[in-house]
């Protein structure tokens, strides 16, 4: 009796069919153009996401079409595709997240200050700011002090026996034991110079405590700065209309806006869009 053999097809194994989860992820769209999608989807153009996003058009097209070199590291990359996305409608969390998937991190992970240098983190030494407000307070306090004191003294050389006079001069400290206060003189600093500024103009001064990238652009939308800022460095800008920031590291970045000290614009590693007026200062 003849003994069949079995045909190679019968041994192979059987092929394994994708999963569903597999399928879905094939077809999923790309971010780029879940982005597209839902903004023709909710009837705005590109220059609308630029304005109220503060993302440079250039940049918002990169990203529709999944170019994210354009965005200068994957830090400000997640921060503009989250800024898009909150625009548009879309869901920013799961967006940034398929992009950690792809590009291999997360926020927390990275910071903007590894993308600009080379040399290790950077420290910002703690900087103690004079108290200007309390010093005025002193100044006032001290020349009432001196007024009410002329009065009194005018006072007292009426009600005497007649030989006082009104107009004596104050007495010593050597021979009353007090000293008329002295109003001290209060040194600006040098970036309060910017408070003389023409009232119908913004003007925004930079000065850099640590490392951070920074963009300047003025009313008609020009750019007017756009580079790495370090330790001791400062920017001046002035415009009829507005000035609007970008910042790598507003926890880096020292603000005076129309002769008002702001302070750092942010905390150590946010990406802070803010925009000045010759008004008040306003954030973007």
């Amino acid at each position: 009796m003849t003994i069949g053999k079995s045909s190679d097809r019968d041994n192979a194994p059987s092929s394994v069919e994708p999963t569903d989860d597999a399928e879905q992820a094939a077809d999923a769209p790309s971010i780029g153009r879940v982005l597209s999608a839902a903004r023709i989807e909710a009837g705005l153009t590109v220059d609308q996401v630029s304005t109220s996003t503060r993302v440079r058009v250039p940049i918002v097209h990169a990203i529709e079409e999944d170019d994210f070199g354009r965005c200068g590291g994957d830090f400000y990359a997640r921060g503009h595709i989250r800024s898009i996305a909150q625009a548009v409608g879309a869901d920013a969390e799961a967006l940034v997240a398929r992009f950690d998937e792809a590009h291999g991190g997360s926020p927390a992970s990275k910071r903007p200050t590894t993308q600009l240098i080379d040399s290790g983190p950077i420290k910002v030494p703690a900087r103690s700011r004079p108290n200007w407000a309390a010093a005025m307070v002193a100044a006032i306090v001290a020349v009432v002090g001196l007024i009410g004191f002329n009065l009194v003294s005018g006072r007292g050389g009426h009600t005497g026996t007649g030989t006082g006079s009104a107009s004596a001069p104050l007495p010593s400290g050597s021979s009353t034991g007090s000293v008329a206060p002295v109003t001290p003189t209060v040194q600006p600093s040098a970036p309060a110079a910017i408070a003389a500024v023409p009232a119908d103009k913004v003007t925004v001064k930079l000065v850099a405590e640590g490392t951070s990238w920074v963009s300047a652009m003025d009313g008609n939308g020009k750019s007017l700065f756009q580079n790495n800022m370090s330790g001791g460095q400062d920017q001046t800008f002035t415009d009829p209309k507005q000035i609007k920031l970008v910042l790598g590291n507003g926890g880096a970045v020292h603000a005076y806006v129309n002769g008002k000290d702001l302070g750092v614009l942010g905390k150590d590693g946010q990406v802070v869009h803010v925009t000045y007026t010759p008004g008040d200062p306003q954030a973007g």
